[in-house]
């Protein structure tokens, strides 16, 4: 191909194009040879029957052809013609405006000759068809098409349908309109447009016998040759011209009516016709413009025809407006009235067999037999004629579906099942019989009200079932309406095709010798069963039709057209940095990968995020001596299954599993020279047997305590093996990740008189995730990792996050001899995947809105399989790309894998993460440590993930992700998002003291202010959230040692009190909301802001309610703050007397996240009340009332009731609901208790030695049976929570 440009050509990049030629008569090889490195294409025979076509893989605008002889050669064309197709068949030959349709070749084998169309020509196929050579030579040629990307909006028209443009409001008169559209068809006759404007006339474009009239309707007194009367008005109707001729030849034609002020221009293809336009058109307004029909259905004015349009229209403008675009867009302007769904592309022809029936009627009536096979659900199986008397009308005939005359046939099995089924068509005397697969299928009769003598055509199709309860397409008996056909195609094989029980002769179909075809491969079979094997993945189900298969993912945890990509994550980790808190999640360790998903607690702490696998006993289990029994053994079911134990062991840093046993006369390992009496087996698989103790290394054959050397008895090295009559235990964490998880125990010393013992072995706990942190940074763009070759034959996802401040680099490619894959980065805003498995480039291209280059971690995930192309960047919706039906589909790559720069490319310089290949992820930070030019590790988490850090909290860099520390919250939790709650009594009381000062003389009113200039406040910030129903409450109480105070209260009125007393000489100065009802006993949430840059400025926001803002009148600075109480204010001397009894009454409800400038002094309270200024006095327990999911949902209608109307019938009501309330708790409690009693007594794996679980405040055992709270809910727990 000779990749030459020329100049002067519109549009003239060189197209990527698709070749194939004429084949032999013996159909057995391609009769062309076309190679660059031979020269070019050179047919095996030199004749006139030999051709070259081109796919430009899409409709093309084609500007320019150039050809070439044969490299080195005496081959070379001297003429030629050129043939276009939309389809690859129904071809048209391009002529250009002198009507000479050959193109003069080249005069020798090294020359170009180029050729400019006249006009452009838009298709998608191209044929060459060589006319002369050089008579020295043979046919010879090298060939370049030159042309741009064609898009066009294209709507199909079947008869029925039609879309009407209303112009409303009507624009300013305008001196030109045009309208525009380009159409093909099979059908000679059928209106294109029908304008209306204010008058009575109206003009229409209506195709008749393949010509395109242009028609002029108006109502009139004259005298017309075409003249009617509706209702009193008379109409008539004027041809102005006619334009065009054999115009049904489903090629596109181009069509352009452009109207002037006195006149208007018709163009069709390249002819342009002038038309006058009366008198009184000349100021005529349109209002209405209706496509494929002569009228809207709001039209009451008659109609030219009832020939509606059957085709396709494209690029329909009406003054450069896309009246397609707008229907597609939903216009309200733009009205589509069709009987489906609206359909905007153009469906080809499809293929077809013509056969011959009788052209006598026959006292036996007519029959039809044939057999098909075919994979789709729908389809045309066949019409015909049947002789006709008289009138006419039609039946359809639709296999396990409905007639027109309702026959239903189910023969009880699918018959788009890819075997051969059997059709059988009678009719007889008035009968028509449907017989499907003989004997073993089923027979439906009809009786029609007509005679089926008259009928003229039969439509047999197969359709997708038999429960509908009606026949789609058929119409009342008398709609006066023909049945329309909605399934036009059938894709499949036929054979034994019987007309009057006669064979039908194929071979003498394909020798033209009978009938008529298109596009029919005769003699052959070409269903496939793209099935098997299956190419969906993870169990997922196949379906297929004739051209495609589809897998259904539901249920499968799985997506993508193969089920191939994973819908969860791989651990908790990854959970917890998409923001989400403790609870239950799907965990697929491995992705993609063969390993099923499994749903585990996540336990997301600020520290660290846990993942907690359950077994079947985690709880504490008593073990006594039996007769017979030397020995007690245990094992572990636990809940994931064994791949995805070794897989989440395998990828977390640090795992651990606590054992315990408590004993009395019980040894446990005796010595650790000798063989020990109990042991344990853990690790992956079967396991191996361990000697040693929770606490203790593998091997040791020690407890904790002989490692720390604190045991009970220095003689030995755990504290049972003292063997004393009273209570000891062994416990610790085994954290070797060798040795876990625990499979089994055995207890070697329970069969002595008087030896007991207890054991626990609690769920398997994993943190951190070595996958989701390893990461690399290449500091230069020609750095980069190798690894070996990637195989991704016919899968393949690649999943990694990446953070940079260049505009563009490779992220990682890998190459074969031709196949190749590769990611990188485009530009600053866009992500390019390309790939080639042997049908050419294929490029996916997503483009984000915001610069990627902006050192911020974005995440790509890409997937290739046989169906299909995606490409995923962060939360953008993925784009596809489809591959070749038909095409190659393994990907053949034989060289290194490259990370970070490719061959010829510019490399990636920045941080790459997490990368992953197949569920597999790279050790980047490992082959990083031996590369030179690049590093293990990427910090800078924090501007990635630092929003995850809610409510003050901050984000703290650690050296694999971050933390959020919460110290300046008034919250905890792992983003600071957990509240922190208390519940008050009216004797509670919460004192944070700020400072103590250096020096105190209270009677002194000359204070040094140098002494309390550092707890001087010009600002405050308050927010918490409380609940009660008590009023006048106190919130909180600010004190000052110069007797200055703040203090926030609920009034009497039941509305926010905030009282202001910044001068010990004045009166508190009181702000008030305007926010009622706020002792209703509902969560209510407030917002105080004093504004530093605007001193005397008060903003309250409450609740989702409108920000109220006060204005202090006097000094605006706050001295000496001394103390904050929450809750009875103890010392009330200095109080106003308004204050004083709220003060003295406390607050009784539910405090939530109290926030003061920097202090949280109820977070103090309940967690850190050792280490922390706070004095607590009465009852303070820690409580959830500040979520609003614990509300009580009738708080507040009881609330109203007491402070409003109180009545008989609500007190009634409410006797009536807490006696319903007490009974729904008491059978849930007793179910709950039954449900975790039979699960205990199912799921708890013991031997007959086993008596059974003791409780904490059991007399017997002095010590917890309880499983440590952070080990996360029991297995118990997750089944039966109530």
């Amino acid at each position: 191909l000779n990749k030459k440009k020329f100049k002067g050509v519109s549009c003239c990049q060189t197209l990527l194009i698709h070749i194939r030629c004429k084949q032999s008569d013996s159909n057995t090889h391609c009769s062309c040879v076309f190679d660059i490195t031979s020269g070019g294409w050179s047919p095996l025979s030199s004749d006139s029957f030999q051709w070259l076509e081109v796919d430009l893989g899409g409709r093309t605008k084609i500007t320019a052809v150039a050809t070439q002889g044969r490299y080195g050669s005496s081959d070379w064309l001297t003429a030629y013609l050129l043939m276009f197709s939309d389809t690859g068949h129904n071809w048209k030959q391009y002529r250009q405006e002198d009507s000479i349709g050959a193109f003069p070749g080249n005069s020798n084998a090294d020359s170009v000759v180029q050729h400019t169309l006249q006009q452009p020509v838009v298709a998608r196929y191209l044929r060459l068809i060589p006319l002369d050579w050089n008579p020295n030579g043979r046919i010879g040629l090298r060939l370049e098409t030159y042309g741009c990307p064609y898009i066009s909006d294209v709507m199909s028209f079947d008869g029925d349908s039609s879309l009407v443009y209303r112009l409303s409001p009507r624009p300013r008169q305008m001196a030109r309109e045009t309208i525009s559209l380009k159409f093909k068809t099979l059908r000679n006759s059928g209106i294109l447009l029908h304008a209306e404007g204010q008058s009575e006339h109206s003009l229409t474009l209506e195709l008749v016998k393949g010509k395109l009239l242009l028609l002029l309707q108006q109502g009139t007194t004259l005298k017309a040759p075409h003249r009617f009367s509706i209702f009193g008005h008379k109409y008539r109707v004027q041809r102005l011209v006619s334009l065009g001729s054999l115009l049904d030849d489903q090629h596109w034609h181009h069509v352009a009516v452009e109207r002037h002020s006195s006149h208007l221009n018709l163009t069709v293809d390249r002819s342009t016709q002038w038309v006058q336009l009366p008198a009184k058109l000349t100021h005529w307004d349109l209002q209405q413009l209706s496509v494929g029909a002569g009228r809207g259905h709001s039209s009451q004015r008659p109609v030219v025809s009832n020939r509606n349009f059957h085709g396709c229209l494209e690029n329909l403008l009406y003054n450069g407006l896309t009246l397609i675009d707008l229907a597609k867009q939903k216009d309200q302007r733009v009205t589509v009235a069709v009987r489906g769904p609206t359909v905007f592309c153009c469906a080809n022809p499809k293929s077809f067999l013509w056969l011959p029936g009788a052209t006598e009627p026959s006292s036996a009536g007519v029959s039809v037999g044939l057999q098909f096979r075919t994979w789709n659900k729908a389809g045309l199986l066949l019409t015909f004629e049947l002789p006709k008397q008289g009138g006419r009308a039609n039946i359809k005939v639709m296999i396990v579906q409905h007639l027109c005359v309702c026959v239903c046939v189910c023969p009880g099995s699918a018959l788009n099942d890819g075997q051969w089924h059997s059709v059988e068509l009678y009719s007889r005397r008035g009968r028509l019989t449907i017989s499907v697969d003989g004997d073993e299928g089923a027979t439906a009769h009809a009786s029609p009200s007509f005679p089926l003598s008259s009928v003229l055509l039969c439509v047999l199709s197969l359709c997708d079932c038999c429960h509908v309860l009606s026949c789609p397409g058929c119409l009342a008996e008398d709609s006066g309406q023909e049945c329309s056909n909605p399934f036009n195609v059938f894709q499949g094989c036929m054979r034994l095709l019987t007309l009057d029980n006669q064979p039908v002769d194929l071979i003498m179909v394909q020798q033209r010798l009978l009938g008529n075809y298109s596009d029919l491969q005769i003699d052959m079979c070409g269903i496939i069963d793209r099935c098997s094997p299956s190419r969906c993945e993870h169990g997922s189900s196949c379906s297929q039709s004739w051209s495609t298969f589809h897998c259904n993912c539901s249920s499968s945890g799985y997506s993508g057209a193969t089920c191939h990509s994973s819908i969860y994550e791989q651990s908790c980790e990854a959970y917890r940095h998409k923001g989400n808190t403790s609870g239950y999640y799907y965990i697929d360790v491995d992705g993609s990968g063969p390993i099923r998903p499994q749903m585990i607690y996540c336990n997301m702490t600020e520290a660290k995020t846990w993942m907690v696998i359950q077994h079947n006993n985690t709880e504490l289990t008593r073990v006594r001596s039996s007769q017979g029994k030397n020995q007690h053994s245990v094992h572990f079911e636990y809940t994931s299954e064994e791949e995805q134990l070794v897989g989440i062991i395998s990828q977390s840093e640090h795992c651990e599993q606590e054992l315990v046993y408590h004993c009395r006369r019980s040894r446990l390992l005796n010595t650790p020279e000798g063989s020990p009496l109990s042991w344990w087996v853990g690790g992956p698989g079967a396991g191996r047997v361990q000697t040693y103790w929770g606490g203790a290394p593998p091997g040791s054959q020690q407890c904790a305590c002989g490692l720390q050397e604190n045991c009970i008895d220095p003689k030995h090295y755990c504290n049972c093996d003292a063997d004393h009559t009273e209570w000891a235990n062994d416990s610790g964490l085994l954290t070797h990740k060798e040795t876990l998880p625990v499979r089994s125990v055995v207890l070697g010393d329970v069969q002595r008189p008087g030896s007991e013992g207890a054991y626990r072995v609690g769920p398997l706990r994993c943190y951190g995730d070595k996958n989701f942190w390893n990461a690399a940074f290449f500091d230069k763009e020609t750095s980069y990792l190798h690894f070996p070759t990637f195989h991704g034959e016919l899968s393949a996802d690649i999943s990694f996050l990446f953070k940079t401040t260049s505009s563009s680099g490779v992220f990682l490619e890998n190459l074969g001899i031709k196949d190749f894959i590769r990611i990188e980065l485009s530009s600053s805003t866009e992500v390019l995947f390309s790939f080639d498995v042997g049908n050419g480039p294929l490029e996916v291209r997503v483009e984000a809105s915001i610069p990627l280059n902006d050192n911020r971690w974005h995440r790509v995930h890409a997937e290739r399989n046989v169906k299909e192309a995606s490409l995923r960047l962060d939360d953008l919706p993925a784009a596809t790309q489809e591959a070749p039906a038909d095409g190659h589909i393994h990907l053949q790559l034989n060289s290194q894998l490259f990370i970070g720069t490719a061959s010829r490319q510019k490399g990636f310089r920045g941080c790459i993460r997490s990368l992953q290949l197949n569920g597999l992820t790279l050790d980047l930070e490992e082959r990083a440590k031996i590369t030179p030019g690049v590093r293990p590790g990427c910090p800078g988490h924090c501007s990635s993930y630092g929003s995850l850090c809610q409510n003050h909290g901050r984000c703290v860099e650690r050296p694999k992700g971050f933390s959020c520390d919460c110290s300046l919250s008034a919250y905890t939790g792992a983003f600071c998002n957990r509240e922190v709650s208390g519940s008050f009594k009216s004797g509670t009381s919460v004192s944070y003291t700020f400072k103590e000062p250096y020096e105190l003389n209270r009677n002194s009113s000359t204070l040094p202010s140098s002494i309390y200039s550092d707890m001087t406040l010009r600002a405050e910030n308050i927010s918490l959230s409380f609940r009660t129903s008590q009023s006048p409450a106190l919130l909180l109480y600010i004190s000052s040692y110069y007797r200055e105070y703040l203090a926030v209260l609920v009034n009497r009125h039941d509305k926010l009190e905030v009282r202001y007393k910044l001068d010990s000489s004045r009166e508190a100065e009181v702000l008030r909301s305007r926010v009622r009802s706020l002792a209703n006993g509902q969560l209510h949430t407030v917002t105080i802001s004093r504004l530093l840059r605007v001193k005397d400025l008060i903003f309250f926001q409450i609740d989702q309610n409108a920000r109220e803002h006060f204005n202090l009148t006097f000094d605006v600075e706050f001295n000496a703050v001394k103390s904050l109480v929450l809750g009875r204010v103890h010392d009330s001397g200095d109080l106003d007397p308004e204050l004083a009894r709220p003060a003295s009454l406390g607050f009784t409800g539910c405090l939530s996240s109290v926030h003061f400038n920097s202090v949280s002094p109820l977070k103090a309270a309940l967690l850190h009340p050792d280490s922390s200024p706070v004095i607590i006095t009465g009852p303070l327990a820690q409580s959830s009332c500040g979520s609003s999911t614990s509300a009580n949902p009738y708080a507040a209608e009881t609330t109203h009731h007491l402070s409003g109307k109180r009545g008989k019938a609500v007190f009634v009501f409410n006797a009536i609901r807490s006696v319903i309330a007490v009974v729904i708790f008491v059978t849930v409690s007793a179910l709950a208790i039954m449900a975790r009693f039979l699960y205990r007594r199912k799921g708890t794996f013991q031997s007959q030695e086993v008596k059974g679980v003791k409780r904490e405040d059991s007399p017997e055992l002095p010590f917890n049976s309880q499983a440590n709270s952070q080990n996360g809910p029991s297995e118990s727990q997750k089944e039966y929570f109530i």
